[in-house]
């Protein structure tokens, strides 16, 4: 089991630059996979960004393309979510999850653990 716990959000103007933290509970940290998925008001939860157990590998949804960057440090337990050239449409509530499939996945229900969620409000 692992706890998740996602930190670095925060409102910002359109064109800046945030980091999303999500610190893991436990020493088993490199066995999951891990994903960053994103919720709008009255939108369902979406796939953001993924990367696999030992970073390697990251795939990211096409609006994020480009402008957000998934990483991983297994020493630290930690995964991050750089975005850059934020825009007002990435405003929404966003959430780490870890899941024991691999290397990479893209569904919700592919996921076995998440955080709280942090807000990121982008203003234009």
């Amino acid at each position: 089991q692992v706890q998740l716990e996602e930190s670095g959000g925060g409102l910002v103007q359109a064109g800046d630059s945030l980091r999303l933290s999500c610190a893991a509970s436990g020493r088993t940290f490199s066995r999951y996979a891990m994903g960053w998925f994103r919720q709008a008001p009255g939108k369902e939860r979406e796939f953001v960004a993924a990367c696999s157990r030992s970073g390697g590998i990251t795939y990211y949804t096409d609006s994020v393309k480009g402008r957000f960057t998934v990483s991983r440090d297994n020493a630290k337990n930690t995964v991050y979510l750089q975005m850059n050239s934020l825009k007002p449409e990435d405003t929404a509530v966003y959430y780490c999850a870890a899941t024991t499939l691999g290397p990479i996945k893209t569904r919700v229900y592919d996921y076995d653990y998440w955080g709280q969620g942090t807000q990121v409000t982008v203003s234009s």
